[in-house]
């Protein structure tokens, strides 16, 4: 059996969709279930559903054979994986963002930061003397429009969320983040008859 580790959400939809195009038996995703361990029913897949910033952790663990995740979710978790392929789903940006009439906020000596990207903010801002990570878990935009942070570091797809709470982009750090595939090491290797032209169909559906 191939183990896949999918996202929760929409992700888990337009993943299905892709791993059907190469064969694979996902009509077991479209049932309304509350279960979080799903098997296709030729018994060939089975499907972990998990919450995105998991994913990783079940692959590394070899609990799943294979995962999809957003890069800015690999960037964060830094996970000893193997990355296999862009899958060019849900393209978006990882920016600060803040409000427009205060640009220079990133100059200032002491700066409060608010993201659920910690490790991520961390290195970003590493040459600061002064820095505040303030992590959040959701609404990250209510922050500077509270006054809890100065700025947000967050991923931004189409900035309506931004532009409906009056915040801008005041600067695009990691550009052309999207979905990727990713593979357990030990797994690639005793599984490879199985993984491998899987991941072959996969690259060929995507390009």
């Amino acid at each position: 059996m191939i183990r896949f580790a999918l996202p929760k959400g929409r992700l888990a939809e337009k993943s299905a969709e892709l791993l059907a195009q190469c064969g694979v038996d996902t009509s077991v995703l479209a049932e309304d279930t509350r279960r979080l361990v799903l098997e296709s029913k030729d018994g060939q897949y089975g499907f972990f559903l998990v919450k995105p910033a998991d994913v990783p952790a079940y692959v590394e663990a070899g609990v799943a054979d294979l995962g999809i995740v957003g890069k800015d979710t690999l960037i964060e978790e830094g996970r000893d994986l193997y990355e296999m392929l862009d899958l060019k789903m849900g393209e978006c940006s990882l920016c600060i963002a803040g409000y427009p009439a205060r640009r220079d906020v990133l100059t200032n000596p002491h700066l409060r930061v608010a993201t659920k990207y910690v490790n991520t903010a961390r290195r970003v801002f590493a040459d600061r003397e002064e820095i505040e990570i303030i992590p959040l878990h959701g609404s990250i935009e209510l922050a500077p429009v509270t006054g809890l942070a100065d700025v947000i570091f967050d991923v931004v797809q189409t900035g309506s969320t931004l532009k409906a709470n009056g915040l801008v982009v005041l600067e695009e750090v990691f550009t052309g983040i999207t979905a990727r595939l990713v593979a357990n090491k030990v797994c690639l290797k005793t599984k490879a008859g199985e993984l491998l032209p899987l991941i072959a169909k996969l690259r060929e559906a995507v390009s």
